[in-house]
Formats: C-alpha cells, structure tokens, sequence
C-alpha cells in the first residue's frame, strides 16, 4: 500500500506540549504526538515539545529520529556510559535496539520517529535507568 504524508501539515495540527517531564501525564500529552503511519514493525510519529522526555528504549529493533524544527540534547546510556549529544534540524539519529535514551529540549523542538514496538518508557526521573536492571 502507497502511503504519502505532508509532513508539514502534520506537524501543523500539533500542538507544543511545553514543560514535559517524566512524569508528564498522558492526557497532558494529547495533540503533541501523533501516529502517521505504520512502519514494518514500528510506527511513524511525529512530536512537538519542550521539557525532558522519560528514559526509554526498544527492545525489537533500532529507533530512528529526525531532528525537524529546534534542537535537543540526545542522552543515550552506553555500554562505555552515558553519552550527551546536541541535535539540531536537519539532523538523524539512529538509536541502537535496548539503549536507554531520552530528549531534553528547553527551548522546544520537532521531530519525527520510526519507533519499533514495543516501546518500554520509564514514568519517573532517574539518573540512570541501568540501576533498575
């Protein structure tokens, strides 16, 4: 099946969820995030937000995002240690499957994901979610 998206009139019906956290609600966090379409196993989603995102990772494959609009400082847990990285549009990053990863965007950012599923998000603030294993 064909499927076409314009992006941009995509990321125009959202709204920007300003002071995320990790303990943001997920009512708090409707019309911020959206599914475009399925995706192999995953899913295309798009975002717009500022704050902190929680500690996630995905245990069936590799997470794709895109940097659309803003900048984020990606945080990864590595087998080396954590990692901080500054992202800005234009730019992708292809996150490794089972890597614990989160987005920090003070000033706001877009993006666009191909995120395999399951998706484990932690619902809490945790300097390093490897201490839960």
């Amino acid at each position: 099946m064909l499927t076409i998206l314009d992006l941009n009139a995509e990321f125009a019906k959202l709204k920007m969820l300003r002071g995320r956290t990790p303990e943001t609600p997920e009512a708090d966090r409707v019309g911020a995030f959206a599914r475009l379409a399925p995706y192999r196993d995953s899913a295309i989603n798009v975002a717009k937000f500022s704050g902190e995102g929680p500690w996630e990772r995905h245990p069936n494959g590799d997470e794709i995002v895109q940097i659309v609009d803003g900048a984020v400082t990606f945080h990864i847990m590595t087998d080396d240690g954590p990692q901080s990285h500054a992202l800005k549009a234009g730019m992708v990053v292809i996150v490794p499957q089972g890597a614990w990863h989160r987005f920090e965007a003070p000033d706001g950012v877009s993006l666009m994901t191909a995120t395999p599923q399951p998706t484990q998000h932690l619902t809490f603030a945790i300097d390093d979610p490897r201490t839960l294993e």
